[in-house]
């Protein structure tokens, strides 16, 4: 019994293992252990103070590590020790203050030896076991490296020196001109940082290199591959400033590289990795905000926006179309925000407008704020509430960082010169917009109508009205210039647009409307119309053409039926698409089909051109560094959706954290037991099958209650899910939790994709299919797969103030799920 809630807890005691000896260890011991119970802490102190007691054992590791074992003298008593072990034993002696059983047990299991490096073989045979077994994969974002030259799959003979140790036999797996890639025994250590000597004998023996004392190489990483290898990554310091061998070598690897193949490792990770990254940033629900610090003011520089995201930067556009973000994210709020411990910064801001005399008002306070004054909470969730404005959103706050803005592709830019072009920094231009960026918010709005009616419920003081000053911001009559960009990604359309003007007329409940085209394409058109309209999405109208009727006698150019897919805000510019009956024909689609084809040489394609070029791109790279959600896709297996893959960027989400408590955060995971099958069939799948990529994302909502305790995960883990964000009928699963379990509530956003932007992998796609067809074929099979794209929020907190619990229950659940949270972080 007591052996198995140590085993539970071994990722704790491993952490309370680097305290002992510390002067503060009883208040982190506290701390650590807050959340486990009586017996389970008391055997926790039981297990620190068996490690603490002093012990005069003997250390002998003769035929027990790797390296050169020697006699080694502590307080009269000799041991027998090699450096890495003398190493870890004189630290933990300062550490303990004293030779304690915890710096025995340090010494015992040192990298080297025979014991460990057994047992990590066999947990890593276990690790490939599972994810053999597992079919979702992780996609870990711009995780992907770029090489500043070509490697080629090489296996020579060498030999290395290192210290005393000289004559060490190796081979390489692959080569560079500034690095390469060995395989050593295990027997010999090598650590990060290291300086090694390197005898190419194998090239030695064919050609006169001049190397008397080979080549010095830094060891850059080490990775065991099996009981008896390592692979050591190495790069050159090139302190001998050999220029013959180095064109030697360059030439070497260029007149080869098709015979031995060149190592397409890293470019197939990264047409992976930016395969999945370009479907779901222009998906995403969210608005990302740029913080600039000048002044030492934080203000909201750039906003990066999508189609999905544009609804939120238009709500914070007043009716002069000014940005009234500077306010929303103003000094005071942000500083408060900053206080918070977590490495992603939360809160939930609620806001509503009020207009007056044609002007718009804004209103704003986050949850926290609200706490802190809780004779002002009611008046302003109840007042607000009653408007039409009214909003609440997801609130986090990330450090973003200029240089994250230069992602170069995976390829060398010795390939070719389009792509040394293509690897060059932002232009000076953009780099000067980004320089000052400190951080970055992400704003999700995730309120519902029933908590928006359950805040109208509550009670407040009317003769407190004014009070509401305290929330409001002021106007400015020049306020600070927010750039908008729009994300810049493949054109999506079925058809390509071209830019035509010809006179139109648009018929609707006999009135008429007169204007002229923007572009045109065969399925559809955008016109200007000479007056403001009042169309509505999925609205039928008639057109005509009377110049272009001038030119054709075949087709009858009037009354023909479109449908209206969007109107911009003026009411003037419209969006059309071509209106029949499942396949019937349509005069206007056969007469712009062959007006396109008898004229492609004369029509200009419609190209939206950036407004500052790179900037888009800058953006959209520090978001890709910056990633804080939990991106899903969904691959499609005959008439069947699946979980294809799952996002995992810089910073976890908390469904990243429990995946990785049960062992599933590796290269492939399980998600059945979150997002089960029943879910998919049952739920998603009905509802997102006839969708198509134009269509803005479905809701979701999830509740799921996790039992720590439990190791299994299929055991720990209950989750329902739901079409739509009213989670009311979570009540009964949450309320049995609320008292033992981990509560997540969490909100799902799932659209179709169209096709994969492969213009944006095109370099990549192209370079891997010069020396492997067979594998870029299968990448793009694999990015066609995808046919949707989901974001997971996290809104537990919001969810579960609308629900009939006890809130002291509730409250001690959120600090167990902090502390559980953060331990495994």
């Amino acid at each position: 019994m007591a052996d198995d809630i140590l085993l539970k807890h071994e990722n704790l005691i491993a952490e309370l293992k680097q305290y002992l000896g510390n002067a503060k260890f009883e208040l982190i011991f506290k701390a650590k252990t807050a959340g486990l119970s009586k017996p389970e802490q008391f055997l926790m102190k039981m297990e620190m103070s068996r490690l603490s007691q002093p012990i005069a054992r003997f250390i002998d590791l003769r035929g027990m590590v790797t390296g050169q074992v020697k006699p080694y003298e502590y307080q009269g008593k000799q041991h027998f020790m090699d450096d890495t072990a003398i190493e870890v034993f004189e630290a933990a002696l300062k550490q303990h203050g004293g030779y304690t059983l915890a710096v025995y047990e340090a010494v015992m299991s040192t990298e080297n030896n025979h014991r460990v490096l057994q047992r990590k073989a066999a947990e890593k045979e276990q690790v490939q076991a599972l994810d053999d077994s597992l079919t979702t994969n992780i996609i870990k974002f711009a995780s992907y490296e770029s090489r500043c030259e070509e490697r080629m799959n090489y296996s020579i003979k060498v030999t290395i020196e290192y210290k005393e140790h000289k004559n060490i036999a190796a081979t390489t797996s692959d080569i560079s001109l500034s690095g390469c890639k060995i395989k050593l025994t295990t027997r010999h250590m090598l650590k990060k940082g290291q300086l090694i000597a390197m005898r190419l004998v194998g090239l030695e023996q064919d050609f006169e290199l001049g190397l008397k004392d080979g080549i010095q190489y830094e060891v850059v990483a080490v990775e065991n591959i099996s009981k008896e290898f390592n692979h050591i990554r190495l790069k050159r310091t090139f302190i001998e400033k050999n220029a013959a061998f180095d064109h030697f070598l360059e030439s070497f690897i260029h007149g080869n590289k098709r015979r031995y193949k060149v190592n397409l490792d890293n470019t197939l990770d990264a047409v992976v990795s930016k395969g999945y990254e370009q479907y779901y940033i222009p998906r995403v629900t969210s608005l990302y905000v740029f913080l600039s610090k000048k002044a030492d003011e934080l203000y909201p520089s750039l906003c990066l926006t999508t189609e999905n995201n544009i609804v939120i930067q238009r709500y914070f556009s007043d009716e002069r179309q000014k940005s009234c973000l500077h306010n929303v994210l103003n000094q005071q709020r942000l500083t408060e925000l900053l206080t918070k411990q977590t490495a992603v910064k939360e809160d939930y801001l609620y806001t509503f407008t009020h207009v007056s005399a044609g002007k718009v008002y804004y209103y704003s306070a986050t949850r926290s704020e609200l706490e802190q004054q809780p004779d002002l909470k009611n008046l302003f969730l109840a007042f607000g509430s009653q408007k039409d404005s009214w909003q609440c959103y997801k609130l986090q706050l990330m450090p973003s960082h200029p240089e994250d803005s230069y992602i170069p592709l995976s390829l060398p830019s010795t390939v070719g010169k389009n792509i040394e072009k293509m690897n060059k920094p932002p232009s000076p231009r953009v780099q000067g917009l980004i320089k000052d960026v400190k951080y970055m918010v992400v704003l999700t709005a995730v309120g519902n109508q029933v908590e928006q009616q359950n805040y109208q419920q509550l009670s407040y003081d009317k003769r407190s009205i004014n009070q509401l000053k305290h929330f409001g911001h002021s106007r400015h009559k020049s306020p600070p210039y927010l750039e908008i960009v729009p994300l810049e990604y493949v054109n999506l359309r079925a058809n390509e647009r071209y830019l035509y003007k010809t006179s139109v007329s648009l018929t609707f409940n006999d009135s008429v409307f007169h204007g002229q085209t923007r572009d045109f394409s065969v399925m559809g058109l955008q016109l200007e119309s000479s007056q403001a309209v009042n169309f509505k999405k999925g609205t039928i109208v008639l057109l005509a053409f009377p110049e272009l009727q001038k030119i054709t006698k075949s087709h009858q150019l009037s009354e023909l039926k479109y449908e209206v897919m969007a109107v911009n805000k003026s009411a003037t510019v419209i969006n059309l698409k071509a209106h029949r009956l499942a396949d019937s024909p349509h005069v206007g689609v056969t007469f712009f089909t062959q007006l396109i084809e008898s004229n492609k040489g004369k029509l200009v394609v419609s190209e939206e051109v950036p407004k500052i070029p790179g900037l888009s791109t800058a953006l959209r790279n520090m978001v890709t560094k910056s990633v804080c959600q939990f991106p899903l896709y969904l691959h499609k297996e005959g008439i069947h959706f699946k979980t294809g893959a799952i996002g995992l960027g810089l910073y976890p989400s908390p469904l990243h954290v429990i995946l990785q408590h049960f062992g599933l955060l590796g290269n492939k995971t399980d998600l059945s037991s979150i997002i089960t099958a029943e879910h998919i069939a049952n739920v998603i799948t009905p509802n997102i099958k006839d969708r198509n990529r134009q269509d803005a994302p479905l809701e979701f909502t999830l509740a799921i209650n996790v039992d720590p305790r439990k190791g299994d995960i299929t055991e720990s883990i209950t989750s329902q899910c739901i079409l739509g964000d009213d989670y009311t009928g979570f009540q009964q699963q949450i309320g049995e939790g609320i008292k033992s379990q981990l509560i997540f509530v969490v909100r799902l956003y799932i659209s179709r994709t169209g096709r994969p932007d492969t213009d944006y992998l095109a370099n990549e796609l192209k370079y891997v299919s010069q020396y492997a067809l067979h594998k870029a074929r299968e990448l793009e099979e694999a990015l066609w797969s995808v046919a949707g794209v989901g974001d997971i929020v996290d809104i537990t907190e919001e969810a579960l103030s609308h629900l009939t619990l006890n809130q002291q229950q509730v409250t001690q659940m959120g600090r167990r799920k902090l502390l559980w949270l953060n331990r495994l972080r």
